[in-house]
């Protein structure tokens, strides 16, 4: 019988280094003793004094207990509850070193992942303001007697637990400075214990809450609801089961984001994907048709096209778009908003774009310009077909570096493709998060 591995004991006296860099999230690295230690709190260039909370074999981890020799790009984080909330983790970072930090991250991610570097880099995409920009959520909800209230926020850092919080500075204001009513009137339903999580829903006029229960509601329990509704200027809607079970607990929400540059109006669901910044969302499709240039004559193909965010001001301006998204319900919607648009030259199709397309009759059409707007798994799988497709000009909207630095890599290395340009967006201020995008053109 094997021996049981003995938990490495912890040093617990504070240790000192100088912090040379930030990880992928956001944490200071320094080296100590020759080993790489990710250490919580710690910015480059500073000296700080941290203690271990963790000891791989191949790194340390570490949390900062004094902070030496501050770095010049040090700021007092806004929110009080930074640091045991994990809900952010660069306000200690001015605003303008953390867009910095994200464009040197893209960089690093088409260095050494994808091998390329870009002909050019784009100016960083910022909104103007940094707070109250999220308008999408998931909140969890937990009753903790000891602490006599109901907890409603973002879970701890590194923690399934619910952070102890009033308030919250990221989120937009009509539900970040509301989270202390959302734990009174939870607390006063009499299934308090039964709802793990709240999630938010916000278009340009409205805010949908949507309750995942595990209990029915009682008659008084709704009466609650309703009047918390009508009081807090909410729509409330409640999830008893999967997805498909979201329901409105009175009258259903209309919800739509405008965009003006385009004259559109979108409308979606509020369990559908829309960005959770609506300001840098429409910076972001502004700069991305820029890119993409799209004219009368062009046939464009958009994949992961969702509700149609992308398509539509896409299709003001080129002769024809086709959007694919792998959700049904989505590619309805994504039909709807064309249609009460206006726009006949625009359609869409469900496929999943990670499988065989070879049934696709669409995968048979030429297109010659594309964007692409995957997942966090990004679009490895469905970039081969591109170049057989016609598509001479790319723009690629990438949430997370890791997988644009893979597929770019593959876009120039194996299919002919130039990485002209790239840039970040800060669609997610306060934290490491990296939106960016690029543009790729055939050789």
């Amino acid at each position: 019988m094997g021996r049981k591995r003995r938990r490495q004991r912890l040093p617990q006296e504070p240790v000192q280094a100088l912090v040379e860099s930030l990880s992928h999230d956001g944490r200071g690295v320094a080296r100590v003793d020759g080993k790489t230690t990710f250490i919580h709190g710690a910015l480059p260039g500073e000296r700080v004094l941290f203690v271990y909370t963790g000891k791989r074999r191949n790194h340390d981890e570490a949390e900062v207990v004094e902070v030496l020799e501050p770095s010049d790009q040090r700021v007092p984080p806004r929110c009080p509850h930074f640091g045991l909330c994990g809900g952010c983790s660069l306000q200690h970072l001015d605003a303008a070193a953390q867009i910095g930090y994200k464009q040197q991250t893209l960089a690093d991610a088409f260095a050494h992942i994808g091998k390329v570097e870009p002909e050019s880099w784009l100016p960083p995409l910022a909104g103007d303001t940094p707070w109250g920009y999220r308008r999408k959520a998931r909140l969890g909800v937990k009753n903790v007697p000891r602490k006599g209230r109901v907890l409603v926020g973002f879970r701890e850092r590194k923690s399934s637990y619910v952070a102890d919080m009033n308030s919250c500075e990221v989120l937009h204001p009509k539900i970040g400075a509301a989270l202390n009513d959302l734990s009174a009137l939870v607390g006063a339903l009499s299934i308090a214990n039964r709802i793990p999580q709240i999630e938010v829903a916000m278009d340009d006029e409205h805010c949908v809450l949507i309750f995942r229960i595990l209990d029915p509601l009682s008659g008084q329990d709704r009466d609650k609801l309703c009047s918390f509704a009508r009081k807090q200027d909410f729509i409330i809607y409640i999830q008893d089961a999967g997805p498909d079970s979201i329901t409105p607990l009175d009258d259903a929400a209309d919800l739509h984001y405008a965009l003006p540059e385009f004259e559109l109006s979108l409308h979606f669901q509020p369990a559908d994907f829309t960005q959770v910044n609506s300001d840098m969302n429409r910076r972001m499709l502004q700069q991305a048709v820029e890119l993409l240039e799209p004219e009368a004559s062009d046939r464009v193909l958009d994949l992961f096209c969702g509700i149609g965010n992308f398509s539509l001001p896409l299709a003001i301006h080129s002769g024809r778009v086709l959007g694919v998204e792998g959700a049904q319900e989505l590619v309805e919607r994504a039909r709807e908003n064309a249609r009460l648009n206006g726009l006949e030259n625009v359609e869409f199709h469900r496929a999943n774009l990670y499988e065989s397309l070879e049934k696709e009759t669409w995968m048979k059409q030429s297109f010659n310009k594309a964007l692409l707007d995957p997942p966090r798994s990004g679009a490895f799988e469905i970039l081969e077909h591109l170049p057989h497709m016609g598509v001479e000009r790319l723009v690629y909207v990438s949430c997370y570096p890791g997988t644009l630095g893979r597929d770019a890599g593959k876009l120039v290395h194996e299919l002919g493709y130039r990485l002209v340009t790239a840039g970040v967006m800060d669609m997610f201020p306060h934290t490491a998060h990296v939106e960016s995008i690029a543009l790729f053109e055939k050789n």
